[in-house]
């Protein structure tokens, strides 16, 4: 018999789902999210489906520290750092080029949106899985985003392979990230 406690064994399937390809359903940071291996494209495209989203609209990945997001970035420039330093809340940052990562989930001009993660599930699951995962909001495309799990509609409850149970009774309201876009000569942009 198991001793794992309820977050190991949530974990522990959560995982095993990402590396057969699946898609997960789970609490992020922010709000809840599909989300999938991001070097998998198969599951990738199942998540453009689920949403019915166009397939020029990329997503933001969540890597678990900043020496992962060296892996799938070309270069990083040091205000990235200061920026993920000074955060007072969850922030994106948009990379000029991605590496190592599903085209699908990469902007047209091969660009990256990038959340270093600090909620705990999310952490424990990237840093096991050992590659980062997507992160979209669990919702139709141009329907509200859901900030707690019982807004989740039923039609994308029933399109995934598994549904994290950590935080499902949590009812604090969460706001997506602030997404800043990185440029060259160290220059940022906000987009939101």
């Amino acid at each position: 018999m198991n001793n794992f406690s309820a977050f190991d064994d949530d974990l522990e399937q959560a995982l095993a789902t990402l590396i057969d390809g699946g898609i997960i359903l789970y609490p992020t940071d922010t709000i809840w999210g599909l989300g999938c291996d991001a070097t998998n494209d198969q599951a990738v495209k199942r998540i453009f489906d689920i949403k019915k989203r166009p397939s020029h609209n990329p997503f933001i990945i969540l890597v678990h520290s900043e020496a992962m997001l060296l892996k799938y970035v070309e270069e990083v420039p040091e205000i990235a750092f200061e920026l993920i330093e000074n955060a007072k809340q969850p922030l994106t940052l948009i990379f000029p080029k991605a590496k190592k990562i599903s085209p699908l989930v990469c902007g047209q001009d091969n660009s990256i949106a990038i959340r270093v993660v600090n909620e705990p599930f999310c952490k424990a699951l990237i840093s096991t899985l050992k590659k980062p995962i997507v992160s979209t909001s669990a919702n139709i495309s141009g329907e509200p985003n859901p900030a707690i799990f019982s807004e989740i509609h039923q039609t994308i409850k029933q399109s995934v392979d598994y549904i994290v149970k950590y935080r499902q009774q949590d009812t604090t309201y969460h706001q997506p990230s602030s997404i800043i876009k990185i440029l060259s000569n160290n220059k940022i942009e906000k987009i939101r």
